[in-house]
């Protein structure tokens, strides 16, 4: 039995959808460039969100995920239809996703652990803190809170000025477009 024949005998063993994932597979192989594409409408979202979900960006699960199709069709004669071809090309996924993750891990170090500068004396990093701690958190709301209170009491002109302004954080000139006074 030729290899040809092998795969037909295999593909028959596959469901609905991948005996129709084969027949495609098949017209690509020949030459039929809109086969590709088929595969590719058929596929590209699932792959997209299966990477996405290993590599947090868009930007680079857009990449890898072109990236994944291209070794896919590029190694396509080297199919098998022991499994679906949506098998086969989740695993090319995942392969291309834990190699793109291998390459970006970057060495770390402890902020904890002491350093030593070219003369031998140890330092210690010191991180200021990003942002508002809990007790800064709660009085800047309190304060939002009475503030848009007052605001609430203004005349409807003045109200909207303000709101514009400040809790919208528009321009004067977005202030004058919004309110018509060009």
């Amino acid at each position: 039995m030729d290899q040809q024949t092998e795969k037909l005998e295999l593909a028959k063993r596959l469901s609905e959808k991948g005996q129709r994932d084969f027949k495609i597979i098949q017209k690509a192989l020949g030459g039929d460039q809109s086969a590709y594409a088929t595969l590719l409408d058929m596929y590209r979202e699932s792959i997209y969100y299966l990477v996405l979900k290993m590599v947090i960006t868009d930007e680079y699960a857009e990449d890898l995920t072109i990236e994944i199709f291209g070794k896919a069709f590029s190694n396509l004669h080297q199919y098998q239809p022991t499994y679906a071809f949506s098998t086969w090309l989740y695993r090319i996924a995942t392969n291309n996703c834990i190699d793109f993750i291998r390459k970006q891990r970057v060495s770390t170090t402890s902020i904890d652990n002491a350093f030593e500068d070219a003369d031998g004396d140890k330092f210690y990093i010191q991180l200021k803190e990003g942002g508002l701690n809990p007790e800064e958190k709660a009085i800047k709301k309190q304060k939002n809170k009475h503030l848009r209170e007052v605001v609430k009491k203004l005349k409807p002109h003045y109200r909207k000025l303000i709101e514009l302004r400040y809790f919208k954080e528009l321009s004067y000139d977005e202030i004058a477009q919004e309110l018509e006074l060009q």
